[in-house]
C-alpha cells in the first residue's frame, strides 16, 4: 500500500470562510475528500479582515508579526491564524492589514498582483514556519501562480520545501492576473522568465501569474477533460495555448465533484420537504413552497426553468436575454438567481417588472440560502455557457432532480449526457451552437419531453443517481500527485 501524502492546498478563497464562486467550493471539498482517503493535508488562504469573522470561525492566532521579505527591497509583517475545516484538517490564514483587510470585497483592488504576490511568498514562509515537509503543493488558479515559479527560483534550497512538487490547477484560463490580460499592450506583456519587479513598480501589475505557473509547475491540470482539450486551441486558449501546447505532456483534465454531504435533498435543511430518487413526488411540494415564497402563482404542474449562476457573458446571459420575450409567451415560470454584470441585471429587472407572475430575478448574495430550494422546486436548469471549464451548478441541479439544459462545451460536455428518446438514455439536454435558436430549441425539447410523465420521471431518477461526488476526482488527484513525485524533472 502506498504511503499517505503530505499535501498543502493553497487558494484565494475557501468556503465557508470566503467565497465568490466555484473556486471556494473546490478548495473546501477536494481537501476534505483527500483527508477521507487518509492523506495529511493543510489549507492556506488569505484572512480577509472585513469578510472573515475570526470569532465566528473560532480562529486562533499562532504567530504574530512574522517578517516576510518579498524581495531585496520589500518587507511586510504578517500574522498567521489557524482554524479547522473538519477534524484534523487545519486551515491557515495569512493576515496583512494593507493587503487583505482594507477592502469590504475579496477582489477589486488596482494592485491585485501586489496583493497576491505577497500572499504567495507568505504562504511559502508559513509552510517553512510549520515545518510541514510537503510532498505536494497544490496551487489553485492564478492567485497562487507564482508559487511554482518561486519553488523553482528563490525557494529552491528551502529545507522544508526542497522535495515538494507543484500542481497548478486552472479553474478558468480567462483569469491570468489581477486584471484583464487582453488589455495589456504587447510591449508590456510578461513573457514569464524575467525577475519579478518590486511591489511599487508599475510593471508588477502586468506580471502574468498563470503563465509563470504553467511554465514552472511540475503538473498542470484543469477542471474537466474537455476543457483540457479546448485550452490547447486558439479559440479557448486565451493567448496561452502555445505554451500549454509545449507542456501538454504535463497537462491533465479532472472533472470537479460536489460535496454530497452539503448537497443532499434527503436531509437538506433548506428544503420544505426532503426527498430522494424514490420519493420524487415530494419535489412538487417544494415547488409550491418556492412559488409562494417568491410571489409566483402556485401551480404544481407549471414547469419552472431556473438559472443559478453568475450573470455574465461567460454563462450565456446574452442568449438568455435574446429569448426572454419568446419564453415569456410559453406556459412556464422562470427564476434567475445571480449577481454580476450590471447591464444584464438591469435587463432582468425590466423583465421581472414586465412579467412579475412569470419571470423572477433574485440576487444570489441576498438569497444564497434559497439556492437548493430553487433546484428542488424547479424542473429545468439552464446553463448555456459560452465557455465552461467545469461548472458545478449543473451537478448540484442533477443531484436535486432538476434536469439541465446546457451548451455542449467544457465540463458541461463531460457531465451532462444528451437525452435520446430512441434509447431512453441521457441526463439532460445539450445544444452546440452559441446562438439563441439552438438554446430555444433545446428548451422546447426539454419541455416537450416533460409532458411524458414516466419518461420525465426516469430522467430525474437517472440524473439523481449519477455519481458526481468528490470521491472519484480525489482519487484521480492522488494519482496525479504520485505522477508528479515520480517525474523528477
Amino acid at each position: 500500500m502506498s504511503k499517505p501524502l503530505k499535501i498543502v492546498s493553497i487558494a484565494a478563497e475557501v468556503a465557508p470562510f470566503s467565497k465568490t464562486g466555484g473556486l471556494a467550493d473546490v478548495a473546501k471539498s477536494l481537501p476534505k475528500a483527500l483527508k477521507r482517503l487518509g492523506h495529511e493535508i493543510i489549507i492556506i488562504t488569505p484572512l480577509y479582515g472585513q469578510t472573515i469573522d475570526v470569532k465566528q470561525h473560532n480562529l486562533k492566532l499562532i504567530k504574530e508579526n512574522a517578517s516576510v521579505y518579498l524581495n531585496s527591497v520589500d518587507k511586510i509583517q504578517v500574522n498567521f491564524w489557524r482554524g479547522y475545516l473538519m477534524k484534523n484538517l487545519p486551515v491557515y490564514f495569512i493576515e496583512n492589514k494593507k493587503y487583505f483587510s482594507a477592502r469590504k470585497t475579496i477582489y477589486g483592488s488596482s494592485h491585485e498582483n501586489a496583493r497576491f504576490l505577497a500572499f504567495d511568498v507568505a504562504a511559502l514562509k508559513l509552510i517553512s514556519f510549520l515545518k510541514f515537509e510537503a510532498d505536494i503543493v497544490h496551487c489553485h488558479d492564478w492567485h497562487t501562480g507564482l508559487i511554482p515559479y518561486y519553488l523553482k527560483t528563490d525557494f529552491q534550497y528551502s529545507d522544508t520545501l526542497k522535495k515538494a512538487k507543484t500542481i497548478f490547477t486552472i479553474h478558468n484560463l480567462v483569469f491570468q492576473l489581477g486584471h484583464s490580460w487582453w488589455e495589456i499592450p504587447n510591449k508590456d506583456k510578461d513573457y514569464g522568465r524575467s525577475r519579478l519587479p518590486h511591489q511599487d513598480d508599475p510593471r508588477m501589475e502586468n506580471i502574468n501569474f498563470a503563465k509563470r505557473a504553467i511554465l514552472s509547475a511540475d503538473i498542470i491540470n484543469t477542471v474537466s477533460e474537455q476543457y483540457r482539450e479546448e485550452i490547447l486551441t486558439k479559440k479557448f486558449g486565451q493567448d496561452l495555448h502555445r505554451i500549454l501546447g509545449n507542456r501538454q505532456d504535463k497537462l491533465y483534465g479532472i472533472i470537479n465533484g460536489i460535496d454530497y454531504k452539503t448537497y443532499n435533498p434527503d436531509n437538506d435543511k433548506g428544503l420544505f420537504k426532503n426527498y430522494n430518487y424514490k420519493k420524487i413526488h415530494r419535489k412538487k411540494l417544494n415547488k409550491e413552497y418556492l412559488q409562494k415564497k417568491i410571489g409566483l402563482p402556485v401551480d404544481r404542474e407549471m414547469p419552472i426553468i431556473a438559472l443559478t449562476s453568475r450573470v455574465t457573458f461567460q454563462k450565456g446571459m446574452d442568449l438568455v436575454l435574446e429569448i426572454m420575450e419568446p419564453l415569456a409567451k410559453l406556459d412556464i415560470q422562470i427564476i434567475i438567481m445571480g449577481d454580476g454584470d450590471k447591464s444584464y441585471i438591469a435587463e432582468l429587472k425590466k423583465y421581472n417588472k414586465k412579467y412579475p407572475k412569470k419571470i423572477i430575478w433574485l440576487s444570489f448574495k441576498e438569497n444564497q440560502a434559497m439556492e437548493t430550494l430553487i433546484y428542488a422546486g424547479a424542473d429545468i436548469f439552464l446553463l448555456p455557457s459560452h465557455h465552461e471549464p467545469c461548472g458545478i451548478n449543473q451537478l448540484i441541479a442533477m443531484r436535486y432532480g432538476c434536469i439541465p439544459v446546457v451548451r455542449k462545451v467544457g465540463g458541461l460536455y463531460d457531465t451532462v449526457t444528451n437525452y435520446n428518446p430512441r434509447t431512453n438514455r441521457g441526463t439532460g439536454f445539450n445544444f452546440t451552437g452559441f446562438d439563441k435558436y439552438s438554446l430555444f430549441a433545446a428548451i422546447i425539447r426539454a419541455l416537450e419531453t416533460r409532458q411524458y410523465k414516466n419518461i420525465w420521471r426516469a430522467l430525474i431518477v437517472r440524473a439523481m443517481e449519477e455519481s458526481n461526488s468528490w470521491e472519484i476526482p480525489a482519487k484521480k488527484y492522488v494519482a496525479l500527485y504520485r505522477k508528479a513525485l515520480k517525474n523528477n524533472e
